[in-house]
Protein backbone atom coordinates (compact mmCIF):
# COMPACT_ATOMS: atom_id res chain seq x y z
CA UNK A 1 0.00 0.00 0.00
CA UNK A 2 2.90 2.39 0.58
CA UNK A 3 3.18 5.39 2.82
CA UNK A 4 1.36 8.67 3.18
CA UNK A 5 1.90 11.89 5.08
CA UNK A 6 -0.76 12.86 7.59
CA UNK A 7 -1.33 15.73 9.99
CA UNK A 8 -3.92 16.58 12.62
CA UNK A 9 -5.12 20.10 13.29
CA UNK A 10 -7.85 22.44 14.47
CA UNK A 11 -9.16 24.53 11.58
CA UNK A 12 -9.62 28.26 12.06
CA UNK A 13 -13.31 28.83 11.17
CA UNK A 14 -14.73 31.26 8.64
CA UNK A 15 -14.47 34.08 8.01
CA UNK A 16 -11.14 34.17 9.87
CA UNK A 17 -9.57 31.14 8.18
CA UNK A 18 -9.94 32.45 4.63
CA UNK A 19 -8.93 35.97 5.62
CA UNK A 20 -5.68 34.77 7.21
CA UNK A 21 -5.03 32.43 4.27
CA UNK A 22 -5.46 35.31 1.81
CA UNK A 23 -3.19 37.55 3.87
CA UNK A 24 -0.56 34.78 3.96
CA UNK A 25 -0.73 34.63 0.16
CA UNK A 26 -0.51 38.44 -0.04
CA UNK A 27 2.72 38.32 1.97
CA UNK A 28 4.15 36.00 -0.71
CA UNK A 29 4.04 32.66 1.14
CA UNK A 30 3.83 29.97 -1.60
CA UNK A 31 2.31 27.50 0.91
CA UNK A 32 -0.67 29.75 1.69
CA UNK A 33 -3.20 27.68 -0.25
CA UNK A 34 -1.66 24.26 0.41
CA UNK A 35 -3.61 23.84 3.67
CA UNK A 36 -6.47 25.53 5.45
CA UNK A 37 -5.55 27.97 8.23
CA UNK A 38 -5.10 25.90 11.38
CA UNK A 39 -3.50 25.13 14.74
CA UNK A 40 -1.34 22.00 14.42
CA UNK A 41 -1.84 19.07 16.80
CA UNK A 42 0.27 16.53 14.86
CA UNK A 43 2.83 17.93 12.41
CA UNK A 44 3.42 16.23 9.05
CA UNK A 45 4.04 12.56 9.85
CA UNK A 46 4.86 9.83 7.34
CA UNK A 47 2.97 6.63 8.09
CA UNK A 48 2.32 3.27 6.49
CA UNK A 49 -1.04 3.51 4.68
CA UNK A 50 -2.04 0.12 6.12
CA UNK A 51 -1.87 1.67 9.62
CA UNK A 52 -4.40 4.43 8.87
CA UNK A 53 -7.39 2.53 10.32
CA UNK A 54 -5.65 2.17 13.70
CA UNK A 55 -4.69 5.86 13.65
CA UNK A 56 -8.29 6.81 12.88
CA UNK A 57 -9.54 4.64 15.77
CA UNK A 58 -7.00 6.32 18.07
CA UNK A 59 -8.14 9.79 16.99
CA UNK A 60 -11.79 8.82 17.53
CA UNK A 61 -10.93 7.76 21.11
CA UNK A 62 -9.10 11.06 21.71
CA UNK A 63 -12.09 13.03 20.39
CA UNK A 64 -14.53 10.98 22.49
CA UNK A 65 -12.64 12.05 25.62
CA UNK A 66 -12.41 15.71 24.56
CA UNK A 67 -14.57 18.68 25.45
CA UNK A 68 -15.22 21.94 23.61
CA UNK A 69 -13.05 24.88 24.66
CA UNK A 70 -12.64 28.57 23.89
CA UNK A 71 -9.94 29.55 21.39
CA UNK A 72 -8.90 33.18 21.18
CA UNK A 73 -6.31 34.50 18.75
CA UNK A 74 -4.73 37.89 19.34
CA UNK A 75 -1.71 39.65 17.88
CA UNK A 76 1.41 38.27 16.27
CA UNK A 77 4.81 36.92 17.23
CA UNK A 78 7.66 35.08 15.54
CA UNK A 79 9.92 32.08 15.98
CA UNK A 80 12.76 33.95 14.25
CA UNK A 81 15.71 33.51 14.28
CA UNK A 82 15.22 29.84 15.31
CA UNK A 83 12.63 29.22 12.57
CA UNK A 84 11.45 31.55 9.77
CA UNK A 85 7.82 31.78 10.94
CA UNK A 86 5.47 34.64 11.85
CA UNK A 87 2.29 33.56 13.59
CA UNK A 88 -0.89 34.71 15.29
CA UNK A 89 -0.79 34.00 19.02
CA UNK A 90 -3.26 31.92 21.02
CA UNK A 91 -4.20 33.88 24.13
CA UNK A 92 -6.87 31.39 25.14
CA UNK A 93 -6.98 27.69 24.35
CA UNK A 94 -3.21 27.10 24.34
CA UNK A 95 -3.32 24.87 27.41
CA UNK A 96 -6.14 22.78 25.93
CA UNK A 97 -4.26 22.49 22.60
CA UNK A 98 -1.12 21.38 24.45
CA UNK A 99 -3.02 18.66 26.29
CA UNK A 100 -4.87 17.61 23.14
CA UNK A 101 -1.72 17.34 21.01
CA UNK A 102 -0.11 15.15 23.68
CA UNK A 103 -3.11 12.81 23.47
CA UNK A 104 -3.05 12.83 19.66
CA UNK A 105 0.71 12.05 19.65
CA UNK A 106 0.26 9.11 22.02
CA UNK A 107 -0.43 5.47 21.20
CA UNK A 108 0.02 4.55 17.54
CA UNK A 109 0.85 8.17 16.59
CA UNK A 110 3.66 8.51 19.11
CA UNK A 111 6.47 10.66 17.78
CA UNK A 112 9.00 13.20 18.96
CA UNK A 113 8.80 16.82 17.86
CA UNK A 114 11.60 18.82 16.26
CA UNK A 115 10.76 21.79 18.53
CA UNK A 116 8.82 22.01 21.83
CA UNK A 117 5.08 22.26 21.13
CA UNK A 118 3.85 25.86 20.91
CA UNK A 119 0.29 26.22 19.54
CA UNK A 120 -0.02 28.99 16.96
CA UNK A 121 -1.49 29.94 13.57
CA UNK A 122 1.20 30.44 10.92
CA UNK A 123 0.72 33.51 8.72
CA UNK A 124 4.16 33.61 7.04
CA UNK A 125 6.81 30.92 6.61
CA UNK A 126 10.15 30.93 4.82
CA UNK A 127 9.65 34.17 2.90
CA UNK A 128 12.01 37.18 2.70
CA UNK A 129 12.60 38.98 6.01
CA UNK A 130 10.92 42.22 4.89
CA UNK A 131 7.74 40.27 4.04
CA UNK A 132 7.92 38.46 7.40
CA UNK A 133 8.22 41.86 9.12
CA UNK A 134 5.22 43.12 7.14
CA UNK A 135 3.11 40.09 8.16
CA UNK A 136 4.03 40.58 11.81
CA UNK A 137 3.19 44.30 11.67
CA UNK A 138 0.00 44.17 9.59
CA UNK A 139 -1.66 41.40 11.63
CA UNK A 140 -0.56 42.76 15.04
CA UNK A 141 -4.14 43.89 15.79
CA UNK A 142 -5.84 40.70 14.56
CA UNK A 143 -8.28 39.05 16.99
CA UNK A 144 -10.73 36.18 16.67
CA UNK A 145 -12.44 33.78 19.05
CA UNK A 146 -14.67 30.72 18.79
CA UNK A 147 -15.51 27.48 20.54
CA UNK A 148 -13.40 24.56 19.34
CA UNK A 149 -15.64 21.54 18.86
CA UNK A 150 -13.09 19.00 17.59
CA UNK A 151 -10.17 18.47 15.23
CA UNK A 152 -9.46 16.88 11.85
CA UNK A 153 -7.14 14.47 10.06
CA UNK A 154 -5.50 15.72 6.86
CA UNK A 155 -3.42 13.91 4.23
CA UNK A 156 -0.87 15.57 1.99
CA UNK A 157 -1.30 14.80 -1.70
CA UNK A 158 1.49 14.24 -4.22
CA UNK A 159 0.91 17.87 -5.26
CA UNK A 160 1.83 19.08 -1.75
CA UNK A 161 -1.74 20.13 -0.95
CA UNK A 162 -3.27 19.01 2.35
CA UNK A 163 -6.78 17.57 2.08
CA UNK A 164 -9.33 16.94 4.79
CA UNK A 165 -9.75 13.20 5.36
CA UNK A 166 -11.98 13.06 8.42
CA UNK A 167 -13.33 15.32 11.14
CA UNK A 168 -13.38 14.27 14.80
CA UNK A 169 -15.95 16.21 16.84
CA UNK A 170 -15.62 16.06 20.60
CA UNK A 171 -18.15 13.67 22.14
CA UNK A 172 -18.64 15.93 25.15
CA UNK A 173 -20.77 18.51 23.39
CA UNK A 174 -21.99 21.74 24.86
CA UNK A 175 -24.53 20.79 27.56
CA UNK A 176 -28.15 20.65 26.43
CA UNK A 177 -30.39 23.46 27.59
CA UNK A 178 -32.74 22.53 30.38
CA UNK A 179 -36.40 22.09 29.51
CA UNK A 180 -39.13 24.48 30.62
CA UNK A 181 -39.72 24.91 34.36
CA UNK A 182 -41.39 21.87 35.87
CA UNK A 183 -40.23 19.45 33.18
CA UNK A 184 -38.51 16.25 34.33
CA UNK A 185 -34.72 16.13 34.43
CA UNK A 186 -33.12 13.98 31.76
CA UNK A 187 -32.33 10.42 32.78
CA UNK A 188 -28.71 9.78 33.72
CA UNK A 189 -26.80 6.53 33.42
Amino acid sequence: MGTCTIGVSIAVPEPHGSMLQERRADFGDPQAYAIATHVTLLPPTEVDSADLPSFEEHLARVAAAGSPFLMRLEGTDTFRPLSPVVYVRLVSGAEECTELQAEVRSGPLRRELQFPYHPHVTVAHGIPEDRMDLAQKELADFTASWTVGGFALYEQGADGVWRLEREYPFAAAVPARPGPPGSPAPAVG
